[in-house]
Parts: C-alpha cells; structure tokens; sequence
C-alpha cells in the first residue's frame, strides 16, 4: 500500500477492501493460472509460454527485460520481484510504502528506477506515460488497473504495442465485471497462499523457478511452523487497526481489517479475528460501540507511514478503549504491509505470535 500523502480516501480504500473480505479458508488456488501451477515443479520455462490471465491470453517468447509494475495501492508485487531477484529486469516501478516488516524492504525498493512517470488523479501511470515508456511487461495488482475509464491504457492498446500485460491472479474479479465465479471465489477468499502463488507465476514467467520453488518452501516453512507451534493452544481474539488509514473508516476510526488474508495471518499465528466473519463493510461502519464492546485479547497496531509510531498509536488505543483485555495486559505488536497481498505474510505472522502466544 501506498502512503496516504500521495492519494485520497477513496484510493486508500480500493485494495485495501478487497484483501479484507471474504473467509480465510480458501487458498486462492483456483485462480491461480496453469503457469503458476506448473512453478510448483521447479523446472525451466518452456517458451513461448501461453496462458490466461483475467480472461486475457498472454505469451511470453522470453523473460521479460523491460517491466513497468503500476501503482494499484499495492506494495506486493513489487517485493516479489525483489525477494526473487528480478530488480534487473525492473524499468520502473511505481509501488511503494515507506515502512516494511521486513527491514530491507523499503531501501530496496526506493532504489529501484521510477522512469521519471507521474501519476494521474487515480494514483496510477496514465496510458500515455506507459506507452511511451516501451516496456515489454506491464504488471498490476488488479485489473482495474488497465481500466480506460480511469485513464490507463487497456491490455488491448499494450497487446497493439507489442507490450504483455499481467494482472495478480487473485484480484482478476477487482475492476473486472464480466470476471467468473471461479475468480470471484479466489478474490474473495485470499490467503497465504495467494500471495505464495504470484511468486510461483513470476518463478514460471521469467524462468526462475528454482528460485521461486525454493522462496516459496522458504516462506511457507515459517508460516507452517508457528502453525505447529500454536496448533495445541487457545486460540485469542486478535484486533488489526491501522489509525493512519482513518479516512476508511465513516466514523473516523482505525481502519480494523477483517476478512481474507487477515483472518489467514491472525489464524496462522494462533489467534481469531476480533471480527472473524464480517465482511468488508466492517471497516467502512464500523462505530465507536462496537469497538468498545469487541473482545481484544491482542492488539496489532498496522503503520501506514514512517512517521507513525507504534507504541504511541497503541497507548492512544488502549486510553481510548480501556476494556480490552488487551488494553489491561498491554499485550500488542505491531506490523506494517506483512498482513497485505503480499511475500512478506511470514514476518507477520511470527510477530503476532509472539504476543499471542509468548509462551508457546
């Protein structure tokens, strides 16, 4: 995700909301195109490889050389290029978020090309700038982002310009009307695993896949053994709240975040949603009252920007609701884009864990 200096309330709220709803039980696969299906094989790419992607059939006769990864309110894409190794081939990227569970991530990514593009009044490469720019690759989180209404170029005007265009499997339904149900399905129940499965595309697209295979068994080892570890244990009522994304929310609170991958990362680390089984509607209405009266046994403050400070936001919160059992025990951590689409799920669910269940 994006910091909020750069884009309105109603940007914020575009991906944001979609990771957050549906149930964590699924794990996306079923949107997952055969070429990330095949990554699992940690072979060579075959090219040209074929495949659809959102309803859009793509070929690459090579790995790509000249990526542009656009906006979309995300930060995930592009911190799987970069746990995988693939900045080289990185034209310019317009992801960012200023503050990462992963302490590498944010110079990693500030030092990657931006190609000197600017974003239109919907936070994204208008379609002049991209197809100035020549790229041989454009990636995005959603396939709103190839939306002509919103001024960006369609995957049609790319495909005429000899540019392949790529959407983040899971969110083929986000910005796609006529997406199918299978899609609609996978949108809806994001995981983990989802954000696992990107990686295997990118491992079968540009020919890495040994790497992506061996990243992937990486990633999911973690997650799997704080699973084990926590499996035995009761679990408890986990709340996430990002204060700085106020302006999601109607009533001007925290954004809590419920649903889909957040459900996912707070039941990996050995705990249930304070708000398991809302919908995304949650974080828009939620009211002052049901936040008070929410059971809060942990609190996991989200930062937004780099500004913010953890510690400060967390005792705001627990002055302001002082009958969670979170608030009395001063139990909370704090996270940043680990709990997002994203390769970095694992850094967030250790953390929660560890105040979950420190004694685990």
């Amino acid at each position: 995700m994006r910091p909020s200096r750069t884009r309105g309330a109603s940007a914020v709220a575009l991906v944001l909301l979609a990771a957050a709803c549906g149930t964590p039980a699924a794990t996306g696969g079923e949107a997952a195109t055969e070429a990330a299906t095949a990554a699992a094989s940690a072979g060579r790419t075959a090219y040209p490889l074929t495949f659809d992607n959102c309803g859009t059939r793509v070929t690459f006769r090579r790995p790509p050389q000249r990526v542009l990864i656009l906006n979309g309110t995300s930060v995930g894409e592009v911190e799987s290029f970069l746990l995988l190794g693939l900045e080289r081939s990185i034209l310019a990227n317009a992801q960012s978020y200023g503050v990462s569970d992963d302490p590498s991530m944010t110079a990693r990514i500030k030092a990657l090309p931006t190609g000197g593009l600017t974003m239109n009044k919907n936070f994204d490469v208008p379609a002049e700038q991209v197809l100035k720019l020549k790229p041989d690759l454009v990636v995005s989180t959603w396939s709103g982002g190839f939306d002509p209404a919103r001024g960006f170029a369609t995957r049609e005007q790319l495909a005429a310009a000899g540019i392949t265009s790529l959407v983040n499997p899971v969110n083929c339904a986000m910005g796609r009307p006529e997406a199918t149900e299978q899609e609609k399905r996978a949108y809806r129940n994001q995981s983990i695993n989802s954000s696992l499965e990107f990686l295997g595309l990118l491992g079968r697209v540009f020919d890495v896949q040994r790497k992506a295979f061996d990243l992937i068994g990486r990633l999911r080892a973690r997650v799997e053994s704080v699973r084990a570890r926590v499996a035995a244990l009761p679990p408890k009522k986990v709340l996430i709240a990002y204060p700085g994304m106020a302006m999601m929310n109607a009533n001007g609170l925290p954004a809590v975040m419920t649903g889909g991958i957040y459900d996912d990362v707070i039941r990996a680390a050995g705990g249930v949603n304070a708000f398991a089984g809302q919908t995304a509607d949650m974080t828009r209405t939620l009211n002052r009252e049901q936040l008070a009266t929410a059971q809060v046994d942990v609190l996991v403050v989200g930062l937004f920007t780099p500004g913010e400070k953890g510690e400060e936001a967390a005792a705001k919160l627990f002055a302001a609701y002082p009958h969670w059992a979170a608030a009395r025990s001063r139990s909370y951590t704090v996270v940043s884009d680990g709990v997002y689409l994203g390769p970095l799920n694992a850094w967030a669910v250790e953390k929660i864990s560890k105040v979950v269940h420190p004694g685990g």
